[in-house]
């Protein structure tokens, strides 16, 4: 099994007990995704252009996805988690973070574990 990072940063995975609050990058540290070159991204279809209250509406199809390479066994793919539930249950390839690790001001550093929608 292999796991490509199909998003626009590095995702750091770190241990499961690895504490919120901490300022080191590496306390805990269990593996990092380099970010692709060309992240998947939703494409989406515009159908129908209306206006409602005098104010455009626009009925988007979002089962589409832009840099995002056919299914192959044994290859996962982390991607931003609207281009998984867009595709979702088409692609059961698809990843997405989970469980945020953040330092002391509240930021995002990384994740304990990847999740698969359902």
């Amino acid at each position: 099994m292999s796991i490509s990072n199909l998003t626009p940063r590095v995702v750091r995975i770190y241990q499961a007990d690895r504490p919120d609050g901490v300022d080191d990058l590496d306390l805990g540290l269990r593996q990092t995704f380099d970010p692709a070159p060309q992240p998947a991204a939703l494409d989406p279809l515009p159908l129908v252009s209306t206006i409602q209250d005098d104010v455009p509406l626009e009925l988007v199809e979002y089962g589409h996805a832009d840099n995002l390479p056919a299914a192959r066994e044994g290859v996962f793919l982390i991607v931003p988690i609207e281009v998984a539930l867009a595709l979702h249950p088409r692609r059961a390839d698809l990843l997405v973070t989970h469980d945020g690790v953040t330092t002391s001001d509240g930021t995002v550093i990384g994740y304990r574990s990847l999740a698969q929608p359902t």
